[in-house]
C-alpha cells in the first residue's frame, strides 16, 4: 500500500509502542517522550513519509539542507541516523525500523499506521489507513472509506454532528475539571532543576574540521550558565569526556551528580549560525524543551547568551538583575575574530599543559584582536596563555615577559568588560603568583567565583591559594565545591595540589594515587605522588614516579630537579650533580628557574649556594618562590638560617 504522506496526518504508530506525532514535532514510546534533535527527526519523518521506498541521500540533503548549500553532509547525515537508531533501540546489523541500502540510501521497513484528530487510540484514520493495536500488537483492519458507505441524510447528518458536539464539549469539560486539581499538584510537585551539564554539542556542519567551532559554542554556552547563581552547572572539562559517548542520559546525570542536561546541535552555513538545544529531565530521560536559534555569526555571542537565558528561564532559576543584564549585554563581534579566538580557546582547553600548543593558542588570541580590538574575551584568553607559558615554563618566555603581557591584556580586557568572570580569575593568579599580593589575590578570586558562581577553575584556583595561606578547613570546602562543578580527573589534581599546599603528605599520597588511576599519563599527579612518597619517608618509591614524571612531561624542571633531590638524599650524588650540571648549561640559552637549582644544592648539603640561587629566584621572580617557598620539602633544611627567615618577609609570607 502506498504511504500518504505524513503531514497529512496527525499520529504514526509502528512496532514496539512507537508513535510519532508530526503535529507535536515528538517522538513518543509508551507516552514517554524521547529525545531527538531537528535534523534526525526531519530525516526520520521523512522515511516514515516514504516508508517502504528508498529515501536517497541526495532527497535527504533537499529536505534538510536545501541543493547546493553544504559541500559536505554525509557526516550530518550519518550522525542523525545513528541517533535515529538510538532513538528506536534498532540495530543496523539487524534492522527492524530502518534500513541501509549501501551507497544510496535508508529504506523505513517496520510495518506502520496513521491515525488523524478523531481517531482513538485503536481506531483508524478517516481515509481507512490501518492501526497499530497497541493493546496486543496487531493491526486493526481498515473499516470501509466513507466514500463507500451509503450517505445519510443531510438533516440526520446535521443532527448527529450537533449531538456529538455538544456531548464532546461535555466531556472536555468535565474532564478539564476532574483533570485541573491533578495536574496543578503534578507541576508543582515537580521540583525545579538545579544541577545541569552542558553536553557537546554535536557538530552538524558536515566538515570535521569545525569541531574546534562546535566545541567553541559547548565552552561558551557552559561559560555563560555558569554566571547563574541559582545553578550549578558543571565544568566544561568534566563534560567533554562524554563526547561521542554511547552512555544513556540517566548514567551521564548519575556520574555528574546533575538532575538536568542540555543537548544539541550546532550548524553553520557561510556566515550563518543555527544552534539547536533542547533541556532534559537527566534521571527519567524525559524532555522538557527544545528550541532552535539561528543568527550571522557576528552576533554569536548574543546567540549563546540567548539560549543560556532560555535554559535558565525554562529551568526556572531567577535570574538576579546583574545576572540578566550579563547575559543581555554581548555585543557584535568581527566575524574573523570570533573564528580565530575559537581556534585559540580550542588550542588552550586542550593542551594548557604543553607550552608549543599554548605558543598557537597565543598567536590566535593575537589574530583575533587585530580584527577587532575591541574583543575583550580575546584578551582575556591571551592572558591565560601567558599565564600558562609561565607555569609550565616555556623556556623562551622569562616569568616577567609573561607577567607584563599578561597584565597588559586583562588590563585592556577589563576595560572593554568588567563582567567577565575569568579574568579575575587570571588576575587572582596574576597578584598571587607574580606580584606576590596575597590579600589582592584573594579578592579576586572572590569576585570572579561573585561574577561565575560555576567557573570551576575560580573555586580550584581560590581552594590551592587558602591552602597555601594555610587555612585548611577553608580550602578543603573549596575542594569539595570544585569537585561538584568538575568531577573529572581535574578534581584529583586540585586535591593533591590542595595537600601539597598544607604538607598533608600521606593525604597527598592517597589524592594523588586516585588520579595516576583516573589518568595514567597525567605527569603532574606521578609527581605530586612522588612528593607524598618522600615526605612519608619512602625516596625510592618516590624516585620512581619522579622518573615517570619526568619521561611523561618532556623533561619538566621541577620534576627534573625533585628526582635529583631524591637522587642525592639516598647518596647517589654523582646522578644529582650530573642533573644539575645539565641544568645549569640549560641555563644559559634557556629560561630555567634559578629555585629549582637551589632545590638541589639543598639536598647537596651546598647552603651557600642554595642561599645564591634563591636570591636569583627572588631578582627574577621566579613563579616557584609564592608556589613552593612554604610547602617544599626540598628545602626543609634551609628553614632554621636566618637567610630563609628574611627571604620569606621579603616576598610577605610570615616567618
Amino acid at each position: 500500500m502506498a504511504s500518504e504522506p505524513l503531514r497529512t496526518q496527525q499520529t504514526i504508530r509502528f512496532e514496539g509502542d512507537f508513535e510519532l506525532d508530526s503535529g507535536a514535532y515528538e517522538l513518543r514510546r509508551a507516552d514517554r517522550v524521547l529525545r531527538l534533535e531537528r535534523i534526525p527527526m526531519e530525516i526520520l519523518l521523512l522515511l516514515i513519509e516514504q516508508r517502504g521506498q528508498l529515501v536517497t541521500r541526495e532527497q535527504i540533503v533537499e529536505r534538510i539542507w536545501g541543493n547546493g548549500v553544504f559541500l559536505d553532509t554525509d557526516n550530518s547525515i550519518n550522525g542523525a541516523v545513528r541517533k535515529i537508531r538510538q532513538a528506536l533501540k534498532d540495530d543496523p546489523e539487524r534492522p527492524r525500523f530502518v534500513q541501509t541500502v549501501t551507497g544510496k540510501g535508508y529504506r523505513f521497513i517496520a510495518p506502520a499506521a496513521g491515525q488523524q484528530n478523531g481517531a482513538g487510540n485503536d481506531g483508524q484514520t478517516s481515509e481507512g489507513v490501518p492501526v497499530l493495536n497497541r493493546t496486543n500488537g496487531s493491526v486493526t483492519p481498515a473499516l470501509p472509506l466513507p466514500s463507500q458507505i451509503a450517505k445519510p441524510a443531510p438533516v440526520y447528518r446535521r443532527t448527529k454532528i450537533l449531538a456529538l458536539v455538544a456531548l464532546l464539549a461535555l466531556v472536555v469539560i468535565s474532564l478539564a475539571l476532574w483533570l485541573a486539581p491533578m495536574l496543578s499538584r503534578r507541576t508543582s510537585a515537580v521540583p525545579p532543576l538545579r544541577n545541569i551539564a552542558v553536553l557537546p554539542l554535536d557538530n552538524l556542519t558536515g566538515d570535521a574540521s569545525q569541531e574546534y567551532f562546535v566545541d567553541g559554542m559547548t565552552e561558551q554556552l557552559i561559560t555563560d550558565l555558569a554566571q547563574v547563581s541559582a545553578l550549578r552547572v558543571t565544568s566544561r572539562t568534566s563534560v567533554m569526556r562524554y563526547k561521542g559517548t554511547k552512555k544513556s542520559l540517566p548514567e551521564i546525570a548519575s556520574e555528574l551528580k546533575v538532575d538536568g542536561i542540555v543537548e544539541g546541535s550546532v550548524m553553520r552555513s557561510g556566515g550563518r549560525v543555527r544552534i539547536t538545544a533542547q533541556l532534559l529531565n537527566a534521571p527519567t530521560d524525559q524532555h522538557i524543551w527544545a528550541e532552535t536559534y539561528e543568527a550571522d555569526l557576528g552576533d554569536i555571542l548574543k546567540l549563546q547568551s540567548e539560549v543560556a537565558e532560555a535554559i535558565a528561564q525554562q529551568v526556572r532559576a531567577q535570574l538576579t538583575p546583574r545576572q540578566q543584564a550579563q547575559l543581555r549585554s554581548a555585543r557584535p563581534v568581527n566575524p574573523g575574530a570570533y573564528e580565530a579566538y575559537a581556534r585559540g580557546r580550542y588550542y588552550f582547553t586542550n593542551d594548557y599543559t604543553e607550552p608549543e600548543k599554548l605558543k598557537i593558542a597565543k598567536s590566535y588570541f593575537e589574530e583575533s584582536i587585530r580584527k577587532d580590538p575591541n574583543f575583550a574575551l580575546a584578551y582575556s584568553g591571551l592572558a591565560d596563555s601567558y599565564v600558562y607559558l609561565a607555569f609550565y615554563r616555556s623556556g623562551d618566555i622569562s616569568p616577567d615577559v609573561a607577567y607584563q603581557s599578561a597584565k597588559q591584556a586583562l588590563r585592556k580586557a577589563m576595560d572593554l568588560d568588567d563582567s567577565i568572570g575569568e579574568t579575575y580569575d587570571a588576575l587572582g593568579s596574576l597578584s598571587w603568583r607574580f606580584e606576590w599580593d596575597w590579600n589582592a589575590a584573594e579578592r579576586n578570586f572572590d569576585r570572579s567565583i561573585a561574577l561565575a558562581p560555576s567557573y570551576s577553575c575560580a573555586h580550584e584556583d581560590r581552594a590551592i591559594y587558602l591552602a597555601f595561606t594555610g587555612r585548611r578547613n577553608e580550602a578543603l570546602a573549596e575542594v569539595a565545591k570544585s569537585k561538584q562543578l568538575d568531577p573529572g580527573p581535574g578534581s584529583t589534581m586540585v586535591a593533591s595540589a590542595v595537600y601539597y599546599q598544607l604538607r598533608d603528605f600521606e593525604e597527598l599520597v592517597e589524592a594523588s594515587r586516585r588520579g595516576v588511576i583516573s589518568n595514567p599519563n597525567e605527569w603532574s599527579e606521578h609527581y605530586q605522588l612522588g612528593v607524598g612518597y618522600e615526605g612519608t619517608g619512602k625516596p625510592l618509591e618516590a624516585i620512581s614516579e619522579y622518573q615517570k614524571a619526568v619521561e611523561l612531561s618532556d623533561g619538566d624542571l621541577d620534576a627534573t630537579a625533585s628526582l635529583a633531590h631524591a637522587f642525592a638524599v639516598i647518596g647517589r650524588r654523582a646522578e644529582s650533580k650530573k642533573i644539575l650540571g645539565d641544568l645549569e648549561r640549560k641555563s644559559k640559552t634557556i629560561y630555567v628557574s634559578s629555585y629549582v637549582i637551589a632545590t638541589i644544592y639543598a639536598g647537596l648539603g651546598d647552603r651557600d649556594k642554595a642561599f645564591e640561587s634563591l636570591e636569583k629566584a627572588y631578582q627574577e621572580k621566579s613563579l616557584d618562590l609564592s608556589w613552593h617557598l612554604k610547602a617544599d620539602l626540598r628545602i626543609d633544611n634551609l628553614r632554621s638560617d636566618p637567610r630563609f627567615q628574611r627571604l620569606l618577609r621579603r616576598v610577605g609570607l610570615p616567618a
